[in-house]
């Protein structure tokens, strides 16, 4: 059930899309048709990430407020704890946000890992098209001529990860270098949360990037550079009023 849910809902809307772009455009090139579904992915789940924003400038927001916490309860841990989380239900922020919108792009990963990994391209398998979605007359796997979409890339790989470090800073901020004495179980929560974000997920993704068709890491980097984009230039109209 659940494999026939994933494809209805995931896999076959992809590849449809997928194989649409390839068809309109002039050289057939899959990585450029990647790109493109990459962006009207991103605009899919752009109320997502408007709402991952503002939790984000909200959370910059109170930091005097939490430091205060962390000044005026650094001896009672349990009660700093319940503290930090009643004020992000005070200002309805959900901290992670940010993690869930990577969360819910997994899907779509799978889904291009199995397009170009079990064979969905560059042989167009014709009985998943929707009625209106034609197989093109070739397909290109060599993205701008240079990297094989099917095979793995160590630049696109390294790209993923450099990529990712510098969302991740420029959405969390620069990491405050402040250690508290004897922390809290929703402190030290919070700590690790950030390591990982910061450190450890760029790590994963350079990592599991490079053992994946090139496809994948593309669509990384792509999601990537549209919300860094988004964070220089959008997020600034997320901004709450002062």
């Amino acid at each position: 059930m659940f494999s026939s849910l994933f494809h209805t809902v995931v896999y076959n809307p992809l590849y449809n899309g997928l194989v649409f772009l390839i068809d309109i455009l002039p050289a057939h090139d899959v990585g450029l048709a990647v790109i493109l579904l990459t962006i009207v992915v991103r605009i899919i789940l752009f109320p997502l990430s408007r709402k991952a924003v503002k939790a984000q400038e909200e959370m910059r927001k109170i930091s005097p407020q939490i430091d205060a916490l962390k000044e005026k309860y650094k001896n009672d841990r349990e009660q700093l704890g319940r503290a930090i989380f009643a004020l992000y239900r005070e200002h309805d922020i959900h901290p992670f946000a940010s993690f869930f919108l990577i969360l819910i792009q997994l899907p779509i990963l799978f889904a291009l890992y199995w397009i170009f990994a079990l064979g969905g391209l560059p042989e167009v398998n014709s009985s998943l098209l929707y009625p209106l979605v034609s197989a093109p007359p070739s397909t290109s796997m060599e993205f701008l001529g240079l990297i094989d979409m099917g095979g793995k890339s160590i630049v696109l790989a390294v790209l993923a990860a450099l990529t990712q470090i510098v969302y991740t800073r420029l959405s969390m901020g620069e990491r405050k270098k402040q250690p508290l004495a004897g922390g809290t179980f929703g402190a030290d929560m919070a700590k690790s949360f950030d390591i990982q974000m910061r450190y450890v997920l760029p790590l994963i993704v350079g990592g599991v990037a490079y053992t994946v068709p090139a496809a994948a890491p593309l669509y990384w980097v792509t999601s990537n550079l549209f919300m860094i984009g988004q964070e220089l230039a959008g997020g600034r109209r997320f901004r709450p009023e002062k």
